[in-house]
C-alpha cells in the first residue's frame, strides 16, 4: 500500500515557474515508478511526465518536454516535478501517481498502469 500526498501548487504568472512534491508512505517507494498526471476542467487526464526507480530514466509528453523535469529523492519518498517557462495552457490538477514494476529503467506512460493515486494539486497560470 503506498499512499501519496502532492503539495506545491498554485498561482503564478506566465513564464513563471513551480516545484510540485509528491511525498509517498511506504517502505519499498524505490521501487516504484512514479508519474505526473494532470487534468483540466472538462478534460480528461493526460499524461506529464513519468520516472522509474532512478533519476536515469524519465520521459515526458510532447507538450512539457524541455520546459517540466521529473525527479526522485528515494531517501525522502519524494518525487518532484521542477515546472518552468509555464503558460495558461498548464492549468490544471496535477496528480502524481505510482505503479509497481520489476525493473529499474521501466518508465509507466499509461493512465490505467498506475495503481497508486494523490488527491491533486491546483495549478494555475494567469496570462
Amino acid at each position: 500500500q503506498v499512499q501519496l500526498g502532492e503539495s506545491g501548487g498554485g498561482l503564478v504568472q506566465a513564464g513563471g515557474s513551480l516545484r510540485l512534491s509528491c511525498a509517498a508512505s511506504g517502505r519499498t517507494f524505490s521501487r516504484y515508478a512514479m508519474g505526473w498526471f494532470r487534468q483540466a476542467p472538462g478534460k480528461e487526464r493526460d499524461f506529464v511526465a513519468a520516472i522509474g526507480w532512478t533519476n536515469t530514466s524519465t520521459y515526458y509528453a510532447h507538450s512539457v518536454k524541455g520546459r517540466f523535469t521529473i525527479s526522485r529523492d528515494n531517501a525522502k519518498n519524494t518525487v518532484y516535478l521542477q515546472m518552468n517557462s509555464l503558460v495558461p495552457e498548464d492549468t490544471a490538477v496535477y496528480y502524481c501517481a505510482a505503479s509497481p514494476t520489476l525493473r529499474p529503467e521501466t518508465v509507466v506512460v499509461g493512465l490505467v498502469e498506475y495503481k497508486y493515486w494523490g488527491q491533486g494539486t491546483q495549478v494555475t497560470i494567469s496570462s
